[in-house]
């Protein structure tokens, strides 16, 4: 379309110097091809020689805007006064503030479909999101300093030449009028112009409804405004050019649909799309074959108003359904306003032609059928983020669906517990990380099946959970069961929450080392372990009166809970509202970022949207600073809205004597204590008939969690009220 308008323009310009190839409009074909050709030259050669194009038409175009604005300030001389330009004047800015639709296809969505992709170079940066350097910054602030700066550019031309310029003139000198007459029609009557002859016949060829070239009749030196013209229309072919190939090659290589994946090739060191840029050509190439201005416009325009529907939709889409991924930075979004603009640009496709709305619907539902119906095996991250803004949680597997990509991933929790009356905070807190939108199963491994009750206790306390009651002789192999079993298809948990085990000093060994060993199977079968625990023991307490620290381990994604109980409806401590409590988080591992994104998911509650998050990395003292802004520009990046961020470098320390002697008390009772006379292997065959004896070498393994244990008293404990701090970390 930019390219056919250029074409026209130099096919204008030939015709008043008399210069003819063939006619009008095979004129426009040759040129808008000649025209594509070098632009893909341009595109090919890479992103630095279209940086560079871009600059030098931005120039001309600015060039050009100010030879007109001093234009229209320049006394008209009689010649322009002829072709209907007479400087300001507030009646005619009155006059032509009003419509005045000619022809019988004249109406406003008929002008708008012919002026509307005018401002879809907007998103030009979007598309090419992939080849900026903080394409999180450049593309908002772009985008809206493009709203802005196209606005008031249109703005300022439409108001000054329909201030200058009357509707219809003659262009000839001998319409001035010598006398007044009371048969002169129009404002040019007042100016000393008598155009009434030619209004009549409707044979004026000039007047800013007649004249395509005003704007060059109003300048102050013409040949400039024809390079803006060059430059504007180039500039946005250019773009068109550039952009459409990368978006589609993002789409190819995800190899959505079939037989695209050809074109998601890339080429030199920024991967350049050239397939695409042939692609895109031999279609441009097809559309400038029509070399109707007016005919291409519409069957654009509702294809981009198509896409900003789709666009808007899925924000609203986004929205609506809390997904953990949709984190919009702009402060002044509002969900419904999303919906608005999706409706909105549906209505005018259909106001605009109806025919070509119907075609761009048909493609869409087309395509949104096939993809439904065969559920390609991708993840959608680099077509949907065009590979800029994937939040990189390296341990994810099984994403099949836009619903799964990482971004939007939410815990498909099993809760593992006994009567969920006594430990109902398990169930709660479970609650707020899956918000009734992922999976939720309670788990229970009892001696006889009876889940009626269970699942009547669930109901009557409003928590959206499945579940699941295995008969089993005991814990490990029913949890196992329910590890290997739980679950329909895609439908399966890939977290598992339990409760701490705070009696493992004084239940018998085997108990405790069965405990261990639920554990390691929920590892051993890619699940993340998430445990969970309260000072006070599971039982109903006061909030002010609880410590909690939950203790993540993660395996590969993430964790869930367990939960079956009695009738009564008792309180937990995640069930009233937090208040200004404290979320601490110790980040110490590459798990990806998932460590941040659970307490991002629970100050999405309400009831926990006060609470502060800190988060602790391990650090070295010396870069301590330097660090300490990597991972704020790192939350900033995903824009969870964490901004106390402090660097342990006393973390990777060996712990203190004191502890150290406190952890071996503890131990003691499970030690293997081989007898120094006897072989030192014998230690060894002995924890093998004990299995849940510990040898010094677990002990020697171990030593950084001891170390861990100073540094969670130090800064989560000591440094607070207990009852305010809710501990995250990961070993």
């Amino acid at each position: 379309m930019h390219t056919v308008g250029f074409a026209e323009t130099v096919t204008d310009l030939m015709s008043e110097h008399g210069a003819v190839m063939v006619d009008r409009i095979n004129n426009i074909r040759i040129i808008g091809i000649v025209t594509v050709t070098c632009l893909l030259g341009i595109s090919m050669a890479g992103m630095a020689w279209e940086s560079k194009a871009q600059i030098l038409f931005f120039l001309v175009i600015m060039v050009s805007f100010v030879n007109y604005i001093v234009g229209t300030i320049i006394p008209a001389s009689p010649e322009k006064q002829s072709k209907g330009f007479f400087s300001y004047r507030a009646d005619i800015f009155a006059a032509n503030f009003v419509p005045d639709w000619r022809g019988p296809e004249g109406s406003f969505f008929g002008m708008f479909s012919i002026f509307f992709p005018s401002a879809t170079g907007i998103l030009a940066g979007a598309n090419i999101s992939g080849d900026l350097k903080n394409p999180t910054v450049a593309i908002p602030r772009g985008t809206l300093m493009a709203i802005f700066w196209t606005t008031v550019s249109y703005l300022i031309i439409s108001a000054t030449i329909g201030a200058c310029v009357v509707r219809d003139a003659s262009g000839l000198l001998n319409d001035s009028l010598t006398s007044s007459s009371a048969d002169c029609v129009g404002l040019s009557c007042n100016y000393g112009w008598d155009f009434t002859e030619c209004i009549n016949n409707k044979s004026c060829l000039y007047g800013i409804s007649n004249y395509y070239q005003t704007m060059s009749l109003v300048s102050g030196f013409a040949p400039l405004i024809t390079a803006g013209i060059f430059g504007a229309t180039l500039s946005s072919a250019l773009a068109c050019l550039v952009s459409a190939p990368k978006v589609f090659q993002c789409l190819c290589q995800d190899k959505l649909y079939p037989l695209i994946g050809f074109f998601g090739k890339g080429y030199g060191k920024n991967q350049e799309p050239i397939r695409g840029y042939l692609l895109a050509y031999i279609i441009a190439v097809c559309f400038i074959l029509i070399a109707e201005l007016n005919t291409i416009a519409p069957i654009i325009s509702n294809f981009f108003l198509c896409s900003y529907s789709l666009i808007n939709f899925s924000c609203f889409h986004a929205s609506v359904t809390n997904s953990p991924g949709w984190r919009p930075s702009f402060r002044f979004y509002s969900r419904w306003l999303s919906l608005l603009g999706a409706v909105c640009c549906v209505v005018i496709m259909f106001l605009l032609t109806w025919w070509a709305a119907l075609i761009a619907v048909g493609v869409v539902v087309f395509l949104l059928g096939y993809t439904l119906y065969k559920k390609p095996d991708v993840n959608w991250g680099s077509s949907v983020q065009a590979g800029s803004y994937s939040f990189a949680l390296n341990h994810c597997v099984g994403l099949n669906s836009v619903e799964d990509h990482v971004k939007n991933y939410r815990p498909q929790c099993l809760v593992l517990t006994g009567p969920p009356s006594r430990r109902p905070a398990l169930v709660d807190l479970v609650s707020c990380l899956t918000k009734s939108l992922s999976l939720m199963m309670c788990g229970n491994v009892v001696t006889e099946a009876n889940s009626s009750r269970h699942v009547s206790w669930l109901n009557q306390r409003k928590v959206r959970a499945f579940y699941r009651g295995v008969v089993a002789a005991d814990l490990r192999s029913g949890v196992n069961v329910l590890l290997q079993g739980s679950g329909l298809g895609r439908m399966k948990p890939n977290v598992v929450l339990m409760g701490f085990k705070s009696d493992w000093s004084r239940s018998s060994p085997e108990a405790a080392h069965s405990y261990i060993g639920i554990l390691h199977d929920a590892f051993d079968l890619q699940f993340g372990v998430c445990v969970l625990r309260m000072r006070e023991g599971f039982d109903v307490s006061p909030p002010h009166q609880c410590h909690l620290s939950w203790s993540m381990n993660l395996s590969s994604v993430f964790s869930a809970s367990v939960c079956i109980g009695p009738e009564p409806q008792l309180d937990s401590a995640f069930q009233k509202k937090q208040g200004k409590k404290t979320i601490d988080v110790y980040w110490l591992s590459d798990d990806g970022g998932l460590t941040l994104l659970l307490p991002y998911l629970l100050t999405r509650r309400r009831r926990w949207s006060s609470c502060k998050v800190r988060v602790f990395v391990g650090g070295d003292p010396d870069r301590k600073e330097e660090q300490r802004q990597e991972v704020l520009a790192l939350i900033k990046k995903f824009r969870l809205g964490f901004h106390d961020v402090e660097v342990l470098p006393d973390v990777y320390q060996n712990p203190q004597p004191e502890s150290v002697r406190r952890f071996q008390d503890l131990i003691g009772p499970f030690r293997v204590d081989p007898d120094p006379k006897q072989d030192p292997g014998s230690g060894l065959g002995r924890q093998q008939e004990e299995p849940w004896r510990i040898s010094q070498q677990d002990v020697e393994r171990n030593q950084a969690k001891i170390r861990l244990n100073e540094v969670l008293k130090d800064y989560s404990q000591g440094r607070r009220q207990v009852c305010n701090v809710l501990t995250f970390y990961c070993q």
